[in-house]
């Protein structure tokens, strides 16, 4: 009986387990699969009868991080397989023949000597693959060139209202295809996806909020931890190291951007990363750090002492960069205040509001006012991307993602600080931080680093 029962239980675990291998980014946590559909929907209403065509990132040849699929084609699919292509129509009543909205994923054809390599993936032979992917159609790779054929074919102003993504090589390869196929001279020139794209991943549904705020979470984890960590003699690496371990035990699958870890000198540089300096009593850090939770991306930067206890200058600076960044969230109305404005031509701007904090608050060394020691714009978009893609500078509205961030950096004295948090327009037109629970002002920081010992 013992093994009767044995053997139909090994074929159903295999099943089960062989299907759980096969699901498409496993470890992510996707939204429905009716979201990535309702955007797909909205994307072909903008293409007014034209035809979008996506393509997944490649499979890298040497996995330094894991797997990161590109941006859009996550937005509208889901999907965290490389190789793959989507193709979404838009409806045209006007068309010859009148056509329907559609959307087909095509997925290439399994390698299952690779796969040995990077694991089991899904083709468009695998069963139930369209109602997995959660697509309308699931199609071979090499179906693309003969379906995108035919509706051309069927109508030849398809040609004209072909969107692609610029700089992508395998879509710049199917415009002379195209132009062999109706016998013109010259390709086609595509539209560019990203001006219909672009707008859309703006606005973030509530489903995308909540896994903001997850990685917003595990991001102020890991800068608690860093805050614990800062002292004398520590590298800066290493708090990179801690911090990168403690947003990966917190289930984020990468660093946001390369952690930015400057102390002392370091602290004025922008964009340093490096992070092979040794921290020395008396200077301030730097700590520019955060993660993305399934795909999803937060953007935390907090400057605290490297001896527990800010010098009466450090604490003045400190001071000023706060009451900006407190004085651009108080100035915030929704759908007026723009962001990343950094020659404050628009009246609007809360760059503006945060400059002139600067400026009225604080002074250089030789009396010249602090806001020539701010070097870059206020803030940016956030989303599946750190710096989600926009046109500035943005009108804020609901639903809309983006950081906070002025800055003071003065290499003559060694000293930058630089406060940054993720904010949310609520749907009622409310400012939301995301990092609220981080501690702000220079009292609570001092206090949560002595709070380590």
């Amino acid at each position: 009986m013992y093994r009767f029962r044995k053997a139909l239980l090994l074929p159903s675990l295999f099943a089960i387990l062989t299907s759980l291998l096969m699901l498409p980014g496993a470890a992510l946590e996707r939204q429905p699969q009716s979201a990535y559909h309702a955007r797909r929907v909205a994307l072909g209403n903008a293409l007014h009868g034209g035809v979008a065509i996506l393509f997944a990132a490649e499979e890298p040849l040497l996995d330094f991080m894991p797997y990161r699929q590109d941006a859009d084609f996550y937005y509208l699919t889901g999907w965290n397989e490389p190789g793959a292509a989507l193709l979404v129509a838009g409806a045209d009543a006007n068309g010859k023949p009148a056509r329907g909205y559609r959307e087909i994923l095509f997925l290439p054809t399994r390698n299952l000597r690779m796969e040995k390599y990077t694991g089991v993936k899904m083709d468009a032979a695998t069963p139930g693959a369209a109602r997995r992917a959660g697509v309308d159609e699931v199609m071979p790779m090499t179906a693309l060139p003969s379906v995108l054929g035919a509706m051309i074919v069927a109508d030849r102003g398809v040609a004209g209202k072909l969107w692609t993504e610029p700089g992508e090589a395998t879509a710049a390869a199917l415009l002379p295809w195209t132009a062999t196929t109706l016998g013109d001279d010259a390709p086609p020139k595509a539209h560019d996806l990203t001006e219909l794209t672009t707008p859309l991943r703006q606005i973030k549904d509530a489903g995308e909020i909540a896994l903001l705020t997850k990685a917003a979470n595990a991001s102020m984890d890991a800068q608690r931890l860093m805050i614990r960590s800062v002292k004398p003699g520590v590298t800066e690496r290493a708090i990179a190291g801690e911090m990168i371990a403690r947003m990966m035990e917190n289930g984020c699958e990468r660093p946001s951007y390369a952690p930015i870890v400057g102390a002392g000198i370091n602290s004025t540089t922008l964009h340093y990363s490096e992070n092979s300096a040794t921290m020395e009593a008396g200077d301030v850090v730097v700590v520019d750090a955060a993660c993305e939770y399934s795909m999803y991306a937060s953007d935390i930067t907090r400057t605290v002492p490297v001896s527990g206890h800010f010098t009466a200058r450090q604490r003045e600076v400190y001071d000023v960069v706060l009451g900006a960044q407190r004085a651009a969230a108080a100035a915030f109305v929704a759908g007026k205040s723009t962001i990343n404005d950094p020659y404050h031509r628009d009246p609007n701007s809360l760059d503006s509001v945060a400059w002139q904090y600067i400026h009225d608050h604080g002074k250089g060394l030789h009396g010249e006012p602090l806001s020539d020691y701010w070097i870059h714009g206020l803030g940016h978009m956030v989303g599946i991307d750190v710096h989600d893609p926009a046109q500035y500078p943005v009108v804020l509205k609901p639903g809309m993602v983006f950081t906070i961030e002025p800055g003071v950096y003065i290499p003559q004295e060694k000293l930058g600080v630089r406060i940054e948090d993720t904010f949310v327009v609520g749907a009622d037109g409310r400012l939301i931080d995301l990092i609220a629970s981080l501690p702000h002002t220079a009292e609570h920081v001092e206090a949560a680093m002595k709070a380590k010992q």
